[in-house]
């Protein structure tokens, strides 16, 4: 986009666009993949996520690459909530829901290994055949991405959203051991529109009304959210003088320690409610006392603990995820995304409001305070581990 002539303006302007589009689409999203077959959605979003690419390469203007945000924005919102209510729905059609931090573990860390590999391959492929190439291999990925999710499973239809006093509690009717039944002819018109604002209300409710639930939630969404420290890695690394070519190489040590704790998470399902806080706790500072030591000794102790906090923030959604109780899991969950996303923000805005003041380094260590309070939160508010598919009390 530089190359191209856009101003750093313009390029900041166009992360502004991506990120209010996904946070504007982030609920909405979440109460359409409540009513059809979440893996329509999921084809849906790896389309869009092509089109931005294909766009970005027909289109290399201003007015292209906006438009191609927008869709990767829309992209990323069809995916959260809808992917994480179809794996845990399916895991608990066949009495496997326990398993669900394990599974999603494992993706989360083959997600993390081919990040890798693309940032190892893009190099090359520059040099073989400039950013044009980049963008056709990177449209052709997104391609396979969106095969995949249309070889899943369908999802079963989706519960009619309950209406009047308990519209934000009532259970699912899906027993485990059920096979998963076949989405239904989606209703049309103005059938459809009530439908789906039923379950808007439904799983707000539930995610606001539901003491259970809403503790879960708000825990689930600080431990990912705060995480948005990340982005600032870089900066650290060039703040403690390491070269440009060196920050490449230990930015891969702290992708590899997220990979290791994303694996583990499956080790960690069963652990208490104290042993997760202690381990969220215990990453976070890591993470703070890696970035005032600097040095490879430091960023191998952020790599450690940024792998604690990724599989601490897994089991958080792992426990949402058993806590909801009613049809419109998706909107629920896609309420505990929104509430990342506000904590990312707040983690950006504290940053540069921060800076202005003291160094990157001294901002991400205090950092290390919002993260230990969330620590003490989720051992009051995480609730156990559930191995079977109970309905949650509230």
């Amino acid at each position: 986009m530089s190359d191209g002539g856009l101003s750093a303006a313009q390029i900041s302007s166009l992360f502004v666009v991506w990120s209010l589009t996904s946070f504007v689409a982030e609920v909405p999203s979440g109460a359409w993949a409540d009513t059809v077959d979440r893996r329509r959605l999921l084809v849906l979003s790896g389309l869009l996520y092509a089109v931005a690419f294909g766009l970005w390469l027909a289109w290399p203007a201003y007015a292209g690459y906006l438009i191609g945000f927008v869709c990767w924005g829309v992209s990323s919102a069809l995916m959260s909530g809808t992917f994480e209510a179809l794996l845990y729905d399916h895991l608990n059609a066949t009495g496997a829901a326990h398993r669900y931090a394990a599974i999603k573990g494992r993706a989360q860390t083959a997600a993390l290994l081919a990040t890798l590999a693309a940032m190892a391959a893009a190099g090359l492929l520059v040099s073989l055949g400039g950013y044009a190439l980049v963008g056709a291999v990177s449209v052709a990925m997104a391609l396979v991405h969106t095969a995949v999710a249309a070889a899943l499973p369908p999802s079963r239809a989706a519960a009619p959203a309950p209406t009047g006093d308990h519209a934000s509690a009532a259970p699912d009717d899906h027993r485990p051991g059920e096979p998963e039944r076949e989405t239904q002819q989606p209703p049309s018109g103005t059938k459809a529109l009530a439908e789906y604002l039923a379950m808007l209300r439904s799983g707000l409710g539930e995610a606001v009304r539901v003491p259970r639930v809403r503790r879960v939630a708000v825990i689930a969404a600080a431990m990912l959210g705060l995480t948005a420290y990340d982005e600032y890695f870089p900066l650290l690394l060039a703040e403690h003088g390491f070269a440009a070519d060196r920050i490449p190489v230990l930015l891969a040590v702290i992708v590899a320690g997220q990979a290791l704790g994303t694996a583990l998470a499956g080790r960690t399902t069963g652990w208490s409610q104290r042993r997760i806080a202690w381990l969220y706790g215990t990453g976070a500072v890591l993470i703070g006392v890696g970035a005032l030591a600097g040095g490879p000794a430091g960023f191998v102790a952020i790599a450690l603990g940024y792998g604690a906090v990724n599989n601490a923030f897994l089991i958080g959604e792992a426990r949402l995820q058993e806590s909801i109780s009613g049809a419109a899991r998706a909107t629920v969950t896609s309420v505990s995304g929104l509430g990342a996303e506000v904590f990312s923000l707040a983690v950006f805005a504290f940053v540069a409001l921060g800076s202005t003041w003291w160094s990157i380094v001294t901002v991400l260590a205090l950092l290390t305070v919002p993260s230990l309070a969330t620590a003490v939160l989720a051992r009051r508010w995480l609730p156990p581990h559930r191995p079977a598919s109970v309905p949650a009390a509230d």
